[in-house]
């Protein structure tokens, strides 16, 4: 493994581990673990024969929960999954449906706005799927100039679905590669 890419992978694995770290500050119940980073024993989930064995798992650590945060419910999305690249993260948000309404959707435009472009999703895809500098994404057709480019990625990294990992590469932060999924799994018609 050459040094660039050393760093790079100790740079993805630090970013995991801040983002946890910044979630357990803020008080939120989320968090990206790379596949580098071992974490520790945790219990799993009881998987049973239903369908809905997440939303029941939900419903009952609402059922749980002490005071009255969760009595207009909540959502939860996590994942699981490995890359083309073979990294793995892991990665759980939730948050009560009070808390929610309480807050300014606005706050959210940038981000949406950012990924509003197909060419914007292409390279979000292409990257994830191990293309990570601007010369390799310059290589791919019907993405546009290299100065177009360069502004998509601006867009990205600007709205946090992309950051730069050195000179000309860049890469989805830990904890955005599931919500990135996520939102794309929830915009399929």
């Amino acid at each position: 493994m050459e040094l660039e890419e050393r760093v790079a992978a100790l740079e993805r694995r630090m970013a995991a581990l801040e983002s946890t770290a910044e979630g357990a500050a803020d008080g939120v119940a989320g968090g990206a673990v790379d596949s580098a980073v071992e974490s520790a024993e945790r219990p799993v989930p009881e998987v049973t024969d239903s369908p809905l064995w997440a939303l029941e798992s939900l419903k009952a650590q609402l059922a749980a929960d002490v005071g009255d945060r969760g009595e207009d419910g909540a959502v939860v999305f996590t994942g699981a999954v490995r890359l083309p690249t073979q990294e793995r993260y892991e990665w759980q948000l939730g948050a009560f449906t009070g808390q929610l309404f309480e807050e300014d959707w606005a706050d959210a435009a940038e981000s949406f706005a950012a990924l509003g472009h197909p060419v914007r999703l292409r390279l979000l895809r292409e990257i994830l799927g191990g293309r990570r500098t601007a010369a390799e994404l310059a290589e791919l057709e019907a993405t546009g100039t290299t100065g177009q480019i360069y502004h998509h990625l601006r867009q990205l990294t600007g709205a946090g679905w992309l950051k730069t990992v050195g000179r000309g590469r860049y890469e989805v932060p830990g904890a955005r590669v599931v919500p990135l999924l996520v939102v794309l799994t929830a915009a399929r018609p």
